[in-house]
């Protein structure tokens, strides 16, 4: 491994024939066709609108060409093609990995498998924990015989075992069929059914029938923005050809319910209960409306569905046991509350059978056979609760691990026991059998360690934003360094739907340490690390907090010492192109890099494409005067200004993605190459076999972290 000094003479040294190649042979330049639009009275200038058209050939040759370019000055970054065998040797030194565990009655499990050797994640199980395993699903096999990736995106095993029903996608489309095979023989049973989505699929207590969300048929003639409305509940028995699917719930189904267009449900069962629970949502908010029926009705041709909450209730989470439903809350009680509603009971209401501890914020639940087991976090970490019946304070368990904890799933609620996994920012994930509040290692499920990895420091700090509101934020690097001088540090962060920054072991990270690189890891507004009431200071016109805070976190590194903004990236994706594109279009000096992966850039034009529309409840929604000004500012493409210094940039994006549009990276890249004056690159990858991440093979993971990594480090030591 080289030296700090040694990597800032490579970097420098790299800087001559990049200046001279990009004088010469720059990145294909973008027409501009400036396009105006009036919005509440205010003229939005949207130059590179025609990139929208990602059908246009010359969009599609321009966005490869810009591949090419970046491809290139890519592949010649010196230490670039060391750093992906040391990401190869990291991941094969984690072994196999066992994950998403799911306990049948019976005690068989079923498990996400990512074999050492794999491309892709696979489905198996066993009958028992210490039991032989099984592969039933590779979705490798599908690759070898078209040529392109496959990914499972979800599964769900039959209540008796018998049956898998799992979705398939393809090239990172995520646009997924429901596929069922027979646990026993490994064989496919019956045809799959195209436009199954994930969150959606259920079986009936039968374990014959399955429940399944199915998304409409768009024509040619229907707008990308009617991709999720008016989708319906269906049930197939297993074995029946497709078109034999009963619709039973959705807004064209249920027209007296008040469904609105955009209520995506599922169905819950369980054995044993003789009812069936209706829960409705946008796709992105988790709360919805929510009905109970009895189950039996199903079979007939009227359901008296019942309703229970609406979307002002907020209901997050369900869970059904016989005659209890357990509920998740966060009405009036941000760090949220669990409920139980006797549904025997018209007009009952619920009553309390968990609160989290004061410092806490209720991350999940599971339903055992006897008591409830929380997930509750504390900052990044996620530890464990149990709580007896009556006993609505619970206690904590002590795990092995001062990490993040997450369980099994006992669908059936049949055990007294849980099974947990645990990891933390320096660990990689442990598995145990808790019984009685005693934690046993059950090592089949444990993820190696690899050999050599650095020992590391970690902190939590607070660190005051703008408006002097503290942000939680963890920093790690090796515990040699010297907080002496500064170092390549990378800002990591999200701020959107409530989703926290959680600790665990990160491969991908441990290059960048081992070289003497810091991590930092703020949980910004729009996560949910303190519950919902910073979740919701960060959404719509609230939403400048999540950069201003990513801003407040770039600055203190500095003051700290630990890079110079020369020395400082920041990286997100997603939602998350609004955390980084719009720190460093806001504060462009402070920052030397950016990686932006899949991001939303666009947000004015959101509204416009197929997941746009689900995302209006986070948002906002143009069409609106303050929801258009909210929009306007989060946006980082109209953010950007002719003649200003920027940091370098690498956008990453698949031509498949089917949640951000991969036109937001296009025009975001056309965009800062016309305007910046730093004379740092601006790269567009671009990989037309990838999407938004979801199914990514291995070979393109560890690529696009071998291209990131070696990328920001040249800028961080180039000057």
């Amino acid at each position: 491994m080289k030296s700090m000094k040694s990597w800032r003479i490579a970097a420098l040294a790299l800087l001559l024939p990049w200046g001279a190649a990009q004088a010469q042979n720059g990145p294909p330049v973008a027409p501009v066709r400036d396009h105006v639009d009036t919005w509440h009275g205010v003229q939005v200038h949207d130059p590179y609108r025609y990139m929208e058209n990602l059908a246009d050939p010359q969009v599609r040759n321009w966005m490869l060409a810009q591949g090419a370019y970046a491809r290139t000055a890519l592949d010649r970054l010196e230490g670039r093609a060391a750093l992906e065998k040391r990401l190869a040797a990291i991941d094969a030194g984690l072994g196999d990995r066992r994950f998403d565990i799911t306990r049948l009655a019976s005690g068989a499990l079923f498990y996400a498998l990512k074999g050492r050797h794999d491309r892709q994640v696979k489905i198996a199980m066993r009958e028992r924990a210490d039991g032989p395993e099984r592969v039933l699903v590779d979705p490798d096999l599908a690759a070898r015989r078209t040529g392109i990736p496959h990914a499972v995106n979800w599964w769900v095993p039959s209540w008796d075992g018998r049956y898998l029903a799992y979705g398939l996608s393809a090239g990172g489309s995520e646009d997924a069929s429901l596929v069922v095979v027979d646990v026993q023989t490994g064989r496919q049973v019956g045809e799959a059914v195209t436009r199954v989505p994930d969150g959606g699929v259920s079986w009936l207590p039968d374990s014959r029938t399955i429940a399944f969300n199915r998304l409409r048929q768009l024509t040619a003639e229907d707008p990308a923005t009617e991709q999720y409305l008016d989708s319906a509940v269906h049930l197939l028995k297993v074995g029946e050809p497709a078109n034999r699917a009963r619709a039973v719930f959705g807004p064209t189904v249920n027209k007296d319910l008040g469904l609105r267009r955009l209520d995506n449900a599922r169905l819950l069962f369980a054995p044993g209960s003789p009812w069936v629970v209706a829960a409705t949502n946008d796709t992105t908010q988790r709360e919805g409306s929510v009905f109970v029926a009895r189950a039996a009705d199903l079979a007939g041709g009227t359901v008296a569905w019942r309703r229970l909450a609406g979307f002002d209730d907020h209901w997050v989470e369900l869970a059904l046991r016989g005659d209890q439903l357990f509920l998740l809350t966060t009405k009036g009680v941000p760090r949220r509350q669990l409920l139980e509603l006797d549904l025997r009971s018209e007009g009952a209401t619920p009553r309390l059978a968990a609160n989290p501890p004061a410092d806490g914020v209720i991350e999940g639940f599971t339903v055992g056979r006897e008591q409830l087991l929380l997930r509750v976090r504390q900052g990044a970490n996620i530890g464990l609760r149990a709580y007896a019946a009556g006993d609505p304070e619970g206690k904590a368990i002590v795990t092995p691990l001062h990490g993040a904890a997450s369980v099994a799933e006992d669908p059936a609620h049949a055990h007294a026991d849980f099974i947990y996994q645990e990891t933390s920012w320096t660990v990689p994930g442990r598995a145990f059998l808790l019984r009685a509040a005693q934690s046993r290692p059950l090592a089949a499920f444990d993820t190696a360690t690899p050999a050599g990895l650095p020992k590391l420091v970690v902190r939590d700090v607070l660190v005051p934003s703008h408006d002097g509101v503290l942000v939680p934020m963890t920093v790690m690097h090796r515990k040699d360094l010297s907080r002496k001088e500064p170092h390549p540090t990378l800002l990591l962060g999200y701020g959107s739907y409530g989703f926290s920054e959680t600790a665990g072991f990160r491969a991908r990270n441990i290059p960048w340490l081992e070289r003497g690189g810091v991590i930092a890891v703020a949980n910004v507004r729009g996560s949910g690390v303190l519950g919902d009431d910073w979740r919701m200071a960060g959404t719509r016109l609230k939403k400048p907090n999540t950069w201003k805070d990513a801003i407040a976190c770039g600055q203190y590194l500095v003051k700290e010492g630990y890079a110079t903004p020369r020395m400082l990236s920041i990286m997100s994706g997603s939602a998350g192109g609004v955390f980084a594109g719009r720190a460093i279009t806001e504060a462009p000096a402070l920052f030397g890099a950016a990686v932006i992966h899949v991001g939303m850039l666009d947000a004015v034009r959101a509204e416009d494409t197929a997941n746009g529309i689900t995302n209006i409840s986070e948002f906002g929604s143009v069409k609106d005067a303050d929801g258009f000004r909210g929009l306007l500012e989060m946006s980082a493409y109209h953010q950007v200004r002719d003649g200003t210094a920027y940091p370098a940039v690498l956008l990453v994006h698949g031509l498949n993605d089917p949640r951000v549009d991969a036109w937001n990276s296009a025009k975001m890249a056309a965009r800062l190459q016309a305007a910046s004056t730093s004379g740092r690159p601006v790269l567009l990858r671009v990989d037309a076999q990838d999407g938004h991440g979801v199914g990514r093979t291995v070979a393109q993971a560890r690529s696009i972290d071998a291209d990131v990594y070696s990328f920001l480090w040249w800028q961080a030591m180039g000057r």
